[in-house]
């Protein structure tokens, strides 16, 4: 068969992208095509940006052109992830979430969990509408957090349609895989199985219009981020980290791994959790018993903005337990501390949302 840019297309438009189900010409997903004699150069995105699935559209794509051109074409197809400005044509599920925002750490321990839900808290004191999705498949902790153990979502018809109704408490809309697991049963599940039940409670949920989402993401850096970037357009990541040294090579992980080309996910910045000890008799004195300034000094190196010290005291953990988040406190130390975590959250959240395309309602 002659070799020419129609026929080309022609072949090319019988390969689907597995996930929006649609062929890459008529999804516009082929960036570049160069055709110089018996060589065939083009780029083509698809929306998972794993490497298997890129690997994967790779091989298609060189199968189906040596396939109906000859074996002796030379196929040079570079696969790459949807870019931050096509999410808008991807934002098909949340289309009444304003800013969807994952809260991620390298590594355990360092109150992930306990910045998420006073994250929420605050902005929920602060006036705006907020959902979390607890994604730590493995220790779901919200449901203690926000004394909603024993609560079970309901269902909800929504245009004829089945749809999973958030539990809700203290003004904050929740999901948590917790809810659908017995409290002391481990979850015993490998990573498909995660990454559905996750994809669930975006896609079969009704969450209504919120002005956040947060999502609290499980430690390290593995199929479950990689799943979510696929299946929710993200509009930024928050990067939890204590100040030592251990915790801060992690946390150094995490930013890289969002930066990436095939993730490519905005940081709103990095919060320094258990900054320092204050104990309750000397609320005048502050120890670094994990360093100082790690995490403000990480975010300096890398050029990302930092949102604040968190202190490590002992209402912290208290309020966590009793299901009512710290942050709604009334002027308390610990409480002012989340406060201002919120105000440089969402000044940092509207800064990204002025540079560059974020997801918007279509």
């Amino acid at each position: 068969m002659e070799l020419n840019r129609e026929k080309v297309l022609e072949v090319l438009g019988g390969i689907l992208e597995p996930d929006l189900k649609k062929d890459i010409v008529s999804l516009n997903l082929i960036e570049e095509l160069i055709i110089e004699d018996q060589s065939i150069r083009l780029t083509v995105h698809v929306s998972n940006p794993a490497l298997h699935a890129r690997k994967r559209m790779q091989e298609a794509v060189e199968f189906n052109l040596k396939r109906v051109f000859g074996s002796s074409l030379a196929v040079e197809c570079t696969v790459k992830a949807i870019p931050a400005e096509a999410r808008e044509a991807r934002r098909k599920i949340l289309p009444d979430v304003k800013h969807i925002i994952a809260i991620a750490s390298g590594k355990g321990g360092v109150g992930k969990s306990t910045v998420t839900a006073n994250l929420a808290g605050g902005l929920t004191k602060a006036g705006y509408k907020v959902g979390i999705v607890d994604a730590d498949i493995y220790g779901p902790s919200m449901p203690t957090m926000f004394d909603v153990v024993k609560e079970r979502p309901t269902m909800l018809e929504i245009d004829g349609e089945q749809k999973i109704n958030p539990v809700e408490n203290h003004g904050i809309k929740l999901l948590s895989i917790g809810f659908f697991t017995e409290q002391d049963n481990a979850v015993v599940w490998r990573g498909p199985m995660a990454a559905k039940a996750l994809t669930q409670m975006f896609t079969d949920a009704h969450w209504g219009p919120l002005d956040y989402l947060l999502i609290d993401l499980p430690p390290g850096t593995g199929d479950i981020h990689l799943s979510l970037v696929q299946t929710v357009p993200l509009d930024g990541v928050v990067i939890v980290s204590t100040p030592q040294e251990v915790a801060l090579a992690d946390a150094r992980r995490g930013v890289n791994m969002f930066k990436m080309d095939s993730i490519n996910v905005p940081i709103i910045g990095i919060v320094e959790n258990m900054a320092w000890f204050t104990p309750a008799e000397l609320p005048e004195n502050k120890y670094y018993i994990f360093g100082r300034d790690g995490a403000k000094n990480l975010a300096e190196g890398m050029k990302v903005p930092f949102l604040g010290p968190i202190p490590l005291v002992q209402s912290v953990r208290e309020a966590g337990d009793a299901g009512r988040p710290a942050v709604f406190q009334e002027n308390t130390p610990i409480s002012n501390a989340f406060e201002e975590l919120v105000r440089n959250f969402v000044n940092n959240v509207n800064a990204v949302q002025k540079t560059q395309p974020l997801a918007k309602t279509v």
